[in-house]
């Protein structure tokens, strides 16, 4: 293994991260690129992001909700932000200015990965690309985000999760029937093309860094949230390239399982999930249906599929005759996988959620305690690391300029007089 490219001090085996040795140049703003760079900082990485003085990340005023201080008053961190960008050190540079430029040229050379998700070939002109900065260090692993990535008709384009949910195909599958009442597309209830692209980004990273680790080579990632959106469509992609038919939107029902969907209670909405014959059987039998299950049309999940249309208002009707409560017991004793539909206060009530620490409390400059979500990535001989809570605008200018850069007290003075750094 080479040398990492910053000095850091070997933590104890109890402190030891997976991504300890790692220093991250995040230059992205909003979301696909800050939830890379949040996993690269759960799993230890130092993150050094860089916003612009005065407003930062747009997502920052993404509100409300915001953060509350000790008071009750609203901080200036929204909910939004808090989402994507705990463990990170935060500094203010205006990269428009030949200085600021400068700074983070100093700042990638004692990195080991750079994130950003500026416009294609936005950078380039700062003398801040990969080209560039690959000058410096051959071997900066390099990220750029992008919409639709960095060649083909699309590039130039701006690229929005919304938009790429439609593009890609997400919105078509997404959504009611189109023959049903309220049928559709719909988006996903969270910006899901963005997500999985930083998901995507985060093994791109990690890639990348064991690739350089074992050649000393780096290499430039190119993310694009279109490739992503489609990419992810799984057996629905499979459906399509398979049959030749593009699949319809069945709402909460599965194309390819039946009784595989949600149902009404006498008092709320469940989900069964029956991925199998002796499931369907199971279930039935709980419904006080048992006569279903040797029905010659629904014997089997083919069949089941065929005639869904008969057989789903059957077992709606079924369902309705018992509580929400009921049947989650029954069908749990049965064997029958099911579930409740929570809204988020139940989901953080769940002791299941509890007992593996989703939700988490860290120090916080201005609210004193911030409460937020915990990485789900369990390991365990380098457990995630929640080293500190969002940061403040700028919080960390003073002392990253310092201790990364070396720069005297009276140049930094200097850079923020004239609205450099803030």
């Amino acid at each position: 293994m080479q040398n990492t490219s910053h000095d850091k001090q070997e933590k104890s085996t109890s402190q030891k991260t997976a991504l300890g040795h790692i220093r991250v140049l995040d230059l992205t703003r909003v979301l696909a690129g800050p939830w890379c760079a949040q996993n690269l900082a759960d799993l230890g990485a130092e993150v050094i992001k860089v916003e612009r003085p005065g407003a930062g990340d747009d997502t920052r005023s993404w509100g409300p909700p915001y953060l509350k201080d000790q008071d009750g008053a609203d901080t200036s961190e929204a909910a939004y932000y808090l989402a994507a960008n705990r463990g990170k050190k935060a500094i203010a540079v205006d990269i428009s200015t030949s200085e600021g430029q400068h700074i983070i040229r100093e700042l990638a050379k004692k990195s080991d990965v750079v994130l950003e998700n500026y416009k294609v070939g936005q950078l380039k002109k700062y003398g801040l690309d990969y080209e560039s900065l690959k000058q410096l260090k051959p071997d900066l692993v390099y990220c750029s985000i992008t919409g639709f990535g960095q060649n083909g008709p699309y590039a130039h384009r701006a690229g929005y999760d919304f938009i790429v949910q439609g593009m890609g195909g997400f919105m078509s599958l997404t959504g009611e029937r189109d023959d049903l009442p309220g049928g559709g597309p719909q988006k996903a209830g969270v910006a899901i093309a963005d997500l999985m692209t930083g998901m995507y980004a985060t093994i791109g990273v990690m890639a990348a860094l064991t690739h350089r680790d074992r050649t000393g080579e780096g290499q430039y990632i190119d993310m694009a949230l279109l490739d992503v959106q489609v990419a992810m469509l799984a057996n629905m992609n499979m459906n399509y390239l398979t049959s030749g038919k593009p699949p319809k939107r069945w709402g909460n029902a599965h194309q390819n399982i039946v009784p595989y969907q949600t149902f009404a209670t006498s008092d709320g909405h469940i989900i069964v999930a029956a991925g199998n014959d002796g499931q369907y059987r199971k279930f039935v039998q709980v419904g006080g249906r048992p006569e279903l299950a040797d029905d010659p049309r629904f014997i089997s999940n083919p069949l089941r599929v065929q005639h869904r249309d008969t057989l789903v208002p059957i077992l709606a009707d079924m369902v309705k005759l018992k509580t929400k409560k009921e049947w989650i017991a029954e069908l749990e004793a049965a064997g029958v996988p099911c579930g409740p539909i929570n809204k988020l206060d139940e989901v953080f009530a769940d002791p299941q959620v509890q007992a593996r620490d989703m939700q988490i409390t860290l120090p916080h400059p201005t609210a004193g305690l911030a409460t937020l979500v915990g990485s789900p990535i369990k390991l365990s001989e380098t457990p995630v690391s929640y080293q500190a809570a969002p940061p403040l605008l700028g919080q960390d200018t003073d002392t990253v300029l310092q201790e990364v850069l070396a720069l005297p007290e009276s140049e930094i003075a200097q850079l923020k007089s004239q609205g450099i750094i803030a």
